[in-house]
């Protein structure tokens, strides 16, 4: 019965090939149907705030990959989930590190300092309706040594993060303070993520259910 349930839900894609995305959604249960990661042009525009990047860059996913979803019949009538995650210290924001001089400039700009972490939200509907939202957390990292830079950079952690580092892995003991939502820091804010499928119909708490025989063999044990 149960997979009878599954299987009769509506299809979800989920508008990206970032493995930590993924991972939270299969942690409050949600399996994605299928991964179309979006190669939009995540270029800063003159004068963008960090906010409106992120919500920004979410939108532009979720369309690319809704329009890529339309194309596949066996993505039919499916929910598209995108987001973008942006860290920045003021107005100014920081890169995606791909290379050790940046992880290692965003770490010595984080230390000792609050910075704020914005992560929007796209949901497309089947009808072709868009929902979003945008999440802000705030974050504080003591102040690190040029050692614990080092030792952080050497494991290579930060490359391809916001920022310069992954607060899930090594970077969570720099942490003193966070405000707001830690699935979002990581890259995809669970509250959010269900409360904008859930609004919009999604059975999101279909694999939840256990198998009825088995609830009842527990009961009567």
């Amino acid at each position: 019965m149960t997979g009878d349930r599954i299987a009769s839900r509506p299809k979800l894609v989920l508008a990206s090939a970032s493995p930590r995305r993924y991972a939270l959604l299969q942690q409050i249960g949600l399996e994605p149907d299928a991964l179309l990661p979006s190669d939009i042009d995540e270029a800063v525009k003159k004068g963008e705030l960090p906010r409106t990047l992120a919500q920004r860059l979410a939108n532009e996913k979720a369309a690319v990959a809704a329009r890529t979803a339309k194309t596949r019949p066996e993505l039919s009538g499916a929910y598209v989930l995108a987001a973008d995650t942006v860290v920045c210290v003021g107005r100014r924001i920081l890169p995606k590190c791909e290379i050790l001089d940046e992880a290692d400039q965003c770490l010595r700009l984080l230390s000792g300092r609050a910075h704020r972490v914005y992560t929007g939200l796209c949901l497309v509907t089947p009808n072709g309706a868009e929902r979003h939202k945008l999440v802000e957390t705030r974050v504080r990292f003591k102040r690190l040594s040029r050692p614990e830079i080092e030792a952080y950079l050497a494991s290579g952690e930060w490359r391809g993060k916001a920022g310069g580092y992954a607060i899930q892995g090594l970077a969570g003991a720099f942490t003193l303070k966070l405000i707001g939502s830690y699935s979002s820091v990581v890259g995809l804010p669970l509250y959010e993520t269900m409360s904008l499928l859930a609004g919009e119909g999604f059975p999101t708490f279909v694999s939840w259910h256990g198998e009825p025989v088995l609830a009842e063999a527990r009961t009567s044990a």
